[in-house]
């Protein structure tokens, strides 16, 4: 399934003394639960429904996805506002945690106002998941296939999930690499995606904030195409992960957890 099309313009062309080129697009967009505003984040306006979904998620707003009531997208002058409509027990959860500050794109603890916020203390995933070294193999290989934006303009991350069976099913683009797996983690849930039967893929680093929001919904197995940070790494033994990093179609290096590759020891390169 390739990435789901948006009405809203995502690039432009810019001319210059080099000649024409396309430029990604990134507008504020205000998150509000229950009409109060959680976050502005900056983000490509596409698939935002799907944003509103996964951010809920992985921010904890909502335990579950059946906590969500509705999700609006309206476009206002400045950018785009999403009403979230959620459960009384979820809006008290966003009232709490007091994160109201604008997350630029390449910051994934902006509006964090406390330690106790930003650290969030391991969830132990599933141990169901087992990986053909093929199937991560031609899901790296068949990934730019799914980054129809980045064609454009060289300029955006994705996240993508695989089947073990080797094809990518869902794939969403962003110029901010936490609001690319957001979206993913959103539109698995609103398809009521197991998360326990594939694999995620990532174009960026994978820094501890990317582990985390894999972790709050069950993905046993995260792979990244740039490096991991130590923090990254931690999570991720301590939550049972398997954290595949600096990953390309003919080699990949198998920090933690290889077991669900049956590849031995750990972090040697294929």
């Amino acid at each position: 399934m390739a990435p789901a099309s948006s009405t809203t313009a995502t690039s432009r062309v810019l001319h210059g003394d080099a000649g024409a080129r396309r430029i990604a697009e990134e507008v504020p967009v205000a998150l509000a639960y229950n009409n109060v505003v959680q976050a502005v984040m900056m983000a490509t306006p596409q698939d935002l429904e799907d944003f509103a979904w996964g951010f809920s998620l992985t921010e904890g707003i909502v335990a579950d996805p059946d906590e969500i009531v509705s999700v609006a997208v309206r476009a206002v002058a400045d950018g785009t506002e999403i009403h979230v409509t959620v459960e009384d027990e979820a809006a008290a959860r966003a009232a709490s945690r007091e994160r109201k500050l604008v997350g630029r794109t390449s910051c994934g603890l902006c509006g964090v106002t406390s330690l106790a916020q930003a650290v969030v203390a391991p969830r132990a995933v599933g141990r169901r998941l087992r990986v053909a070294h093929a199937a991560l193999e031609r899901a790296l290989a068949t990934l730019p296939d799914f980054q129809p934006l980045n064609r454009e303009t060289h300029a955006v991350h994705a996240a993508a999930w695989a089947g073990p069976d080797e094809r990518i099913l869902l794939a969403r683009e962003d110029v901010g690499r936490h609001n690319a797996l957001d979206k993913l983690i959103g539109a698995m849930a609103r398809g009521r995606v197991d998360s326990a039967g594939g694999f995620c893929v990532i174009t960026s680093r994978c820094s501890y904030e990317m582990v985390q929001k894999a972790m709050m919904i069950g993905i046993e197995m995260l792979v990244a195409v740039s490096a991991p940070t130590g923090w990254a790494l931690r999570l991720a033994e301590t939550a049972g992960m398997t954290l595949v990093a600096v990953a390309r179609a003919d080699s990949q290096t198998v920090f933690t957890h290889p077991e669900r590759l049956g590849v031995l020891p750990p972090s040697e390169s294929r």
